[in-house]
């Protein structure tokens, strides 16, 4: 027998309603969220930064497709991963889907990781994916928007993420078991994985110039990953007890 709280149709409804006012009240903050991260200064962006993609050497500019927008997804893959962040892996399988309306709506979407670009493509088949995905390997690309850290910075805990120094689950000591595990399964240990973060930017082409203009990360990527807005919305909720998804080719049939 459930030990939920039970009701009738009446009862029911009346406590949607209730939530509903809720929800629509979250609406509206949302879409005023959004205008407020719309209306954050941009910055230009005055470095050259270089990347390896599938065609070829590109700068920032390039990446941008021939649209005026381009999202970057920071995807921990570092450059001595055998295989990309199982989390990173969960919350990329939606962009395929996503990313042929974004495209046809003057936004690019694509991934950047510090890994070598033979490696990206590899892992890209394997997982099945198509979007864009471009390497950063030796530029600064990473470093400058807070998704990567150096070995010198990770022993002084000089470590910026998130806008702060400190307090994140892959600083802590001892390592944490979820960190370790997930660092085991990218073939590499704590220290290393952990010295790629994740995180979400984005930039804007206007005029020949790319300006940066919102970047995100940790939970700010929530509402990009697609199964815990499902999740958020099924009986039980998230029902997390620890880290319990895997790359989508590594579940066990059911």
């Amino acid at each position: 027998m459930t030990t939920h709280i039970t009701g009738t149709h009446e009862e029911w409804l009346a406590a949607r309603l209730a939530l509903l006012e809720e929800e629509k009240a979250l609406t509206r903050r949302s879409d005023a969220l959004a205008r407020q991260r719309q209306a954050l200064p941009w910055v230009r962006v005055d470095k050259a930064y270089r990347f390896e993609t599938e065609t070829g050497a590109a700068s920032l500019a390039d990446l941008f497709g021939g649209r005026s927008q381009l999202l970057v997804y920071h995807f921990m893959f570092g450059p001595d991963y055998t295989a990309g962040c199982p989390s990173c892996s969960a919350l990329a399988d939606g962009f395929d889907g996503f990313a042929v309306h974004l495209a046809h709506h003057d936004v690019m979407l694509a991934a950047v990781s510090r890994a070598p670009l033979a490696k990206l493509l590899a892992y890209r088949r394997r997982m099945g994916w198509t979007f864009p995905w471009a390497s950063s390997l030796g530029g600064d690309f990473n470093f400058d928007f807070n998704v990567a850290v150096t070995e010198a910075q990770q022993r002084a805990g000089d470590v910026e993420y998130n806008y702060r120094r400190g307090g994140h689950a892959m600083d802590a000591a001892p390592v944490p078991e979820p960190v370790a595990r997930f660092a085991a399964s990218c073939g590499t240990d704590a220290p290393t994985y952990s010295r790629d973060r994740p995180g979400m930017s984005a930039f804007v082409l206007e005029d020949g110039v790319v300006y940066h203009t919102y970047s995100t990360y940790a939970r700010g990527l929530d509402g990009l990953w697609g199964m815990y807005q499902w999740l958020d919305r099924a009986p039980r909720g998230r029902n997390e007890t620890g880290v319990w998804w895997r790359r989508h080719d590594e579940y066990g049939a059911r």
